[in-house]
């Protein structure tokens, strides 16, 4: 037997059982895509983040490399599992991670929690006939990014809030992560993210999300710094910047189990 260590933390919460559960697990080296992928399964949240220390040889300044699971796919990008490795390994004002599909992303803390930076990922108008369909939603516009993010935008936070999809026909259009979005009532913007394709109906808080929803944003608040509320049963809120073409999100984290895994 092999003993992993384990950390689940909610990301984007001050308090337990709010925001997004990550699994958080350390190891000495990559095993195999397909034991990692057993794990996450096993684990059963909506990602579990596996890190390795990097490498001096690649001079990008990067701490660790990081991957990604849900319980049935590898993920391009995941902001939540990113903030809670940052939580759990941070050792001085920031750490950096090398990824595989989303370049270097960085965790650094700032005042009681930690900001996020991700790649900004601007979506563009395009058609989303069997998504809207799907949601059952009247969208005001609808918008598409190449690495398969879906954006709806529709009139209301109560609009948002209503939303019951069906889940099964938004499962047939594979791994999309589809994103409903509206001005809020007590933050400036609020959402719900769905991804049926990928092994979780809805997540709870997405930082991967934002780093669509933020450029769109900026763009229509005249603005680059605004509030983001993500309404789903568990709920968490964020700080949103723009700059340049990064997404600064801000979050706090709670560590809510520490433990081993055996293999």
């Amino acid at each position: 037997m092999t003993d992993l260590k384990f950390v689940q933390v909610d990301a984007f919460a001050d308090r337990p059982f709010t925001g997004n559960p990550a699994a958080v697990m350390p190891l000495e080296q990559w095993l195999p895509d397909e034991m990692l992928q057993a794990i996450a399964m096993e684990n059963n949240l909506s990602e579990t983040a596996f890190t390795v220390r990097a490498s001096g040889s690649d001079d990008d300044g990067a701490d660790y490399e990081l991957r990604w699971f849900t319980p049935t796919v590898e993920v391009v990008l995941c902001g939540h599992a990113t903030l809670a490795s940052g939580h759990v390994l941070i050792e001085g004002d920031r750490i950096r991670f090398r990824t595989r599909k989303a370049g270097l992303l960085e965790v650094a803390r700032e005042g009681e929690g930690y900001a996020l930076s991700l790649p900004a990922w601007k979506p563009e108008p395009g058609p989303l006939p069997e998504i809207v369909a799907a949601l059952g939603c009247r969208p005001l516009e609808t918008l598409w990014h190449p690495l398969r993010y879906a954006v709806v935008r529709v009139g209301s936070e109560d609009e948002v809030r209503a939303l019951a999809p069906d889940f099964a026909a938004l499962a047939k259009e594979g791994d999309v992560l589809t994103i409903v979005t509206a001005p809020g009532r007590t933050s400036d913007i609020v959402s719900r993210v769905f991804a049926p394709g990928a092994g979780i109906d809805e997540d709870p808080v997405t930082g991967a999300a934002h780093a669509v929803l933020v450029p769109y944003w900026a763009e229509q608040l005249g603005r680059t710094s605004f509030t983001a509320f993500q309404a789903s049963r568990r709920g968490g809120h964020l700080t949103c910047r723009l700059e340049a073409d990064r997404v600064i999100l801000g979050g706090r984290c709670v560590t809510v189990i520490e433990g081993v895994l055996r293999i």
